[in-house]
Parts: structure tokens; C-alpha cells; sequence
């Protein structure tokens, strides 16, 4: 049975509300966020006396952007309305037969929103873009483990126009028809191709872009951006900024086996590894030369760097002796057989997950079904009926091009607007310390890396706020530190795993309140600028 979101909000508010702790004979305080009764039946007459808007669309409609548009009431499972949306296949060139790429695009009432537009892209390489969609920033969420689809209160859109594609070829519903591209700089071409028309189509000509991803979009990010700034084409490459969450950036060893024991380390209460086996892989570490590396060029006296880093020990995987990172998540995995590389706390069971991946592997319970592999999921969002899986294998087997930090990023730092790096402090499979060191290794705008250390990092401020659902919960207050020069940012997320905006969506929210220009710092003690109130954020 699926329930109106006045039900839905009725029952959430009847079970918060009634639910006592008394079973271990304690009372626990108000949650200070928590929405109280008279504001959560408020909340259910407004909505109850609101009909879905039939007003004037955000995006002029013609002819060809009527064949994109999306019934906003009518997504399977999801009981209310997502707002104006489009989606479909647009090719990359002008070319017969040429391949396409699936897009969903959502365009923002924001009134600080109308000359711009922010692309989304997931990482793999191969792995879909609708999974940021429906678990990290989108409209609505379905995430791990949970009922039913839910409105996103940290929905990008409430900020800018949004839009999700699927790339390169051969992911998700894009189509690759023999197709299959081997550099990023063949990946940032499909895309412009593909942008051309999709600028075309929506009329979206003039508009500052701005791209964001995470994980290999480490890759894909700075080379699409450096594509667009080389075209020098404002009517439709007109780059602005970017932000790159946990990114793949440089030698695979830097980011994982080089502080993997040194992560460890620090959450060891997140491995529970015995002592025989930490002193073998702390051991290891050592005689590796990992640790003389990172402790070297993480000290306070290495800000700022006095020359290139070196090349990183086993930067080939060549000694099997030095590929700690694999042992160790070999380990824990006996321990704690739920083990998640993208988040180090999670514990058995293992949730569903409607994607089918809600961790270090695939899983779907008997009887469950992938989302986007439903015949009803694809006609509502005008998908190609077809088989859909959130990472498709032999999309960009090979690919020649160098890590970005090692090429294109330090330029593309240089001619954007602003340029962030995020890395969520609970990430396994990349690691902030990692990050870190390819930042130090980079030269922008003159200089070498950061002239300060972690040590005299700042603290990243995240809004205290009113909750709307406790279907939608996100913290507040000091997440984590920040540093801010020569135009790069890179800021550690507390609390959160690989995909920070699905672990720290209030987060990730304040980082594109930055990225667009709409606050001065990530420091800065404000509300957020899409809800104003008496939340206490008043700089002291």
C-alpha cells in the first residue's frame, strides 16, 4: 500500500513522538532539531491544502523539450510530487548513429539560480549517475535499508539546476554501440558533444557551469572542465568551478596501501584486527618505506613543500609484499563480514539496497528488485527499456591518461572560479591522507601545495537547522576542518564515508552553497541560505 505524504508525515509524526525509551529505563532530552507536534501538524495542513503546481514551468517548453519532460507525479513509489523534471537520451555528435547519454535534469526555483547550471557525474569508471540521483543529492531518496522513497530536504536543486548524466559511454542507460573510449581526453570530448546539445535543446545557452562528482570522477571532472575552459566558448563551455569529493586523483598507492595502516591505526576500533596481524602490517609498512614517506611530507615542517615529492614507494603495485590495503580489508572481513570500504562502521546485516550495492558488494535480498531495472522506473523517467546496473563493466577498461592531479587539475585550479576537494574521514577505499599528499605534490597559481598544515586547518561550520522528517536527518555545527588558498579548497568531512553527500548531506550542501558563490567561507557562521531562523548560528 503506498501512503499520501500527509499519511506518511501523520504516522512519522505520531512514532517519533510516542516512542520511549523506557524498555532501559532512561528518558532521553528532546532533540533540540527534532520537529515538534504543533509544527509537524502544521506542516500536514499545508500540505494536505496543496494541490501540485500546474503553474508556469522554470524551463520554457517547445517542442523539444517536451519530448524530455518527465510526469513529476507519476515516479513508481515515490508519493509525492518531485517537482518539474526532465530526462531521455541526447547523442554526443552530429554524427548517424552516434552514441547517447541518459541524463535527468531538474532545474531550480531558486532566484539566484537563473544563469546557471551545475553537471553531476558518478565515478567507477562505469557507474551511474542516477545513484547520486536517488541516494545522495536528488530530489528524492531511496537509500540503504529504508522503507520507501523520501523528499530530499538537501536536495541540490533548492540551490541551482541540476543535472545527472550518465557517462562515458556504456553506463547505465547511455548507450555505447561499439563505441568505447580509452583517455579521459576521448571522455571529455563525448561530453562536450553531448553538452552541446543538451545546452541546445533547454535553451541553457550563456549559463555558468559548474561539475561536481566523486570518486574516479576525480578523472572525468578536471578533464571535462579542462575541455570546456580550452574551448574558450562561453555560450555553451562557460566553466566556472568544480568540487570533487574523495577523488581518484594520483598513483593508486598514494591514496590506499601508503596510510592504509596509519588509517587503520586511527579507527582501530572500526577494523578490531588482532595483534598479530597489526604488527605484521605495521611491519610492513615500514620496511615499505610508506611510513618514512608520509610522515616525512604530512609534517607541520613540510608546509609548504620544499620541491617535488618523490615517487611514491611501490607506485607500480610491483611488490605484492607492499599491497597492505588489500590484506587488511581481507582481514576485517573475516571479523566483521558487513565490512563497508566506502564507510568503516558499518556492521551487519547487510541492508537492501534498491541499487543492489549497499556496500563492498552486490546484494539483493530474494524478491527485491534493481530500481532502474523496472520496466514501470524506465517509461516514468524516459529511460531506454533495458537492463540497467549501477557499474557496468567494460566501460574505459584502459585508460592512458595520467591521474589528474599529475596533469590537467593544477591548470583547471588556476582558470576556475573556485576549485574543492572533500574527503569524508571515514572513507577506506580512498583516504583523506592520501588526498592530502597529491594535493602537496601539485603546483597552482605559483606556489607549491598549502603553506599551512592540517594543524592550522580551520573549522568547517555547518548550519544548525530545523528538520523537516526525521526521514532526512543531517547533523550540524564543527564537521570537520577546511583550508582555502590560491583558489583550491580542501575540506575533511566528519562522520562521513565515500559519498559524502548521501553520509553528510547538510555537508555537502554548505560545500555547494560555497562552490556557487552563495556564502564566503566554509567557516562562515550563518544559517543556510535557503532557510533563515533563530538557530542559534550567530558568530561568537
Amino acid at each position: 500500500m503506498k501512503l499520501s505524504p500527509v499519511l506518511s508525515l501523520l504516522a512519522l509524526g505520531a512514532g517519533s513522538l510516542a516512542r520511549s525509551p523506557a524498555h532501559v529505563r532512561k528518558d532521553l532530552p528532546q532533540r533540540s532539531s527534532q520537529i515538534s507536534e504543533h509544527e509537524i501538524r502544521q506542516l500536514i495542513a499545508r500540505q494536505a491544502s496543496a494541490a501540485p503546481s500546474d503553474g508556469p514551468t522554470i524551463i520554457p517548453q517547445t517542442s523539444e523539450t517536451a519530448k524530455f519532460a518527465i510526469n513529476s507525479t507519476a515516479i513508481p513509489d515515490v508519493p509525492f510530487d518531485i517537482g518539474e523534471a526532465y530526462g531521455g537520451l541526447l547523442p554526443i555528435s552530429d554524427a548517424a548513429n552516434s552514441s547517447e547519454f541518459y541524463f535527468f535534469f531538474q532545474p531550480s526555483a531558486n532566484p539566484n539560480a537563473t544563469d546557471e547550471i551545475l553537471i553531476w557525474l558518478n565515478g567507477g569508471p562505469g557507474c551511474s549517475s542516477l545513484e547520486g540521483l536517488l541516494q545522495e543529492n536528488g530530489p528524492f531518496l531511496w537509500q540503504y535499508g529504508t522503507f520507501a522513497p523520501v523528499e530530499n530536504q538537501y536536495k541540490w536543486t533548492n540551490l541551482t539546476n541540476v543535472v545527472w548524466v550518465e557517462q562515458p559511454a556504456g553506463t547505465g542507460f547511455s548507450s555505447s554501440d561499439g563505441h568505447n573510449v580509452t583517455s579521459e581526453t576521448e571522455v571529455a570530448a563525448d561530453f562536450l558533444g553531448f553538452w552541446k546539445n543538451f545546452v541546445d535543446t533547454f535553451g541553457l545557452h550563456e549559463r555558468k557551469v559548474f561539475i561536481a562528482g566523486e570518486s574516479y570522477a576525480g578523472y572525468f571532472v578536471p578533464y571535462i572542465a579542462d575541455a570546456m575552459l580550452n574551448e574558450n566558448d562561453t555560450c555553451y563551455y562557460n566553466l566556472d568551478s568544480i568540487m570533487i569529493y574523495d577523488p581518484s586523483l594520483t598513483y593508486g598507492v598514494l591514496q590506499e596501501d601508503l596510510v592504509a595502516a596509519a588509517f587503520v591505526t586511527e579507527n582501530f576500533n572500526a577494523f578490531n584486527l588482532n595483534d598479530t596481524f597489526m604488527t605484521s602490517i605495521l611491519n610492513r609498512s615500514a620496511n615499505c618505506g610508506y611510513d618514512d614517506f608520509a610522515n616525512t611530507y604530512l609534517d607541520d615542517s613540510a608546509f609548504p613543500p620544499n620541491g617535488t615529492l618523490p615517487t611514491p614507494p611501490n607506485f607500480d603495485n610491483s611488490d605484492p609484499e607492499c599491497n597492505i590495503w588489500n590484506d587488511i580489508f581481507n582481514a576485517v572481513s573475516l571479523i566483521n563480514p558487513a565490512f563497508d570500504i566506502y564507510q568503516i562502521f558499518t556492521t551487519p546485516p547487510n541492508l537492501w539496497d534498491v541499487l543492489g550495492f549497499p556496500g563492498s558488494f552486490n546484494y539483493l535480498p530474494a524478491g527485491a528488485d534493481i530500481y532502474f531495472n523496472r520496466t514501470d522506473v524506465q517509461q516514468a523517467i524516459n529511460a531506454p527499456i533495458q537492463e540497467w546496473e549501477e557499474c557496468a563493466n567494460g566501460v574505459l577498461t584502459t585508460d592512458s591518461s595520467p591521474p589528474s592531479a599529475l596533469s590537467v587539475l593544477p591548470s583547471v585550479i588556476e582558470r576556475a572560479q573556485r576549485t574543492v576537494i572533500g574527503h569524508g574521514l571515514l572513507d577506506f577505499i580512498l583516504i583523506a591522507n592520501g588526498t592530502l599528499l597529491a594535493i602537496q605534490n601539485m603546483t597552482w597559481n605559483g606556489a607549491q601545495g598549502f603553506s599551512q598544515p592540517p594543524s592550522q586547518f580551520e573549522d568547517f561550520y555547518v548550519p544548525y537547522h530545523s528538520e523537516l522528517s526525521l526521514s532526512n536527518t543531517a547533523g550540524a555545527g564543527v564537521f570537520g576542518n577546511y583550508w582555502t588558498e590560491r583558489g583550491l579548497t580542501f575540506v575533511t568531512v566528519d562522520l562521513s564515508g565515500h559519498m559524502v553527500p548521501q553520509y553528510a548531506p547538510s555537508a555537502s550542501y554548505r560545500h555547494l552553497e560555497f562552490l556557487l558563490g552563495r556564502i564566503e567561507s566554509l567557516g562562515e557562521v550563518s544559517d543556510f541560505t535557503t532557510q533563515q531562523g533563530d538557530f542559534g548560528n550567530v558568530a561568537n
